[in-house]
């Protein structure tokens, strides 16, 4: 999978209940378009939006579960929990936090690392992280790649965008780590997409900028209005 990826476009196809476009028809659509427009990958969120987009693309999919609990802030594939319900889909690769938050449950990250890797031998890792110092910590613990995706997005760097001072934090990483980097996080034009490739991103993923219309168009309507 991280061959087929390379130097190419992972294509997330995620939305939220309280979003128009909530419907697991809608996102397997939404995979469909993006594999049509030529997407390496697609990077989805739940068993029943893989299980959809499974039906309508060939294409690899890297699953992740996003759910709330009580006891932590880490919610992409928190605990084992989610893991067992995604591999339900057979994604090819799990996403899942690999911050260094405490977990819910009190279930470290190398502790769920391990399990993972003892009850799925063949299943692909890839590490959310949102600093430099989670981002060693996950290739030490043998995560297959890491994406900046939390970056921003945690009480730590939070405000901060992936982009900031040309795209300083992904640079960061790669300087550091041997392991594949996927960029993810506030990519939102093909220029920035290019030009995290350019930096040494292995892949890059953009999400909001193609399948969350509503994202895009109050965007435009920010612009048009601080242009008045």
């Amino acid at each position: 999978m991280l061959n087929k990826i390379k130097g190419k476009l992972i294509v997330s196809c995620q939305a939220l209940e309280d979003e128009p476009l909530y419907s697991d028809f809608i996102m397997g659509k939404m995979a469909l378009a993006a594999a049509r427009g030529g997407a390496s990958a697609i990077r989805a969120n739940s068993v029943v939006d893989i299980k959809a987009i499974k039906q309508e693309v060939s294409l690899p999919v890297i699953g992740l579960l996003k759910r709330d609990y009580p006891d932590s802030d880490v919610y992409i594939t928190a605990t084992m929990r989610e893991v067992d319900e995604l591999m339900a889909a057979e994604p090819e690769m799990i996403a899942l936090d690999a911050t260094l938050h405490q977990r819910p449950c009190g279930q470290t990250l190398a502790q769920m690392v391990e399990t993972i890797r003892a009850r799925y031998p063949q299943l692909m890792l890839m590490a959310d992280i949102a600093t430099v110092e989670e981002a060693l910590y996950a290739e030490q613990l043998g995560f297959d790649c890491i994406g900046t995706t939390l970056h921003g997005y945690t009480a730590e760097t939070r405000g901060h965008k992936l982009y900031d001072n040309d795209f300083a934090f992904l640079r960061a990483v790669l300087e550091v780590v041997n392991k594949p980097v996927i960029a993810e996080g506030n990519v939102n034009t093909p220029q920035m997409a290019a030009r995290c490739l350019q930096l040494g991103a292995h892949a890059v993923v953009v999400g909001g900028a193609i399948t969350r219309p509503q994202q895009i168009t109050e965007r435009f309507i920010e612009a048009i209005g601080s242009s008045l």
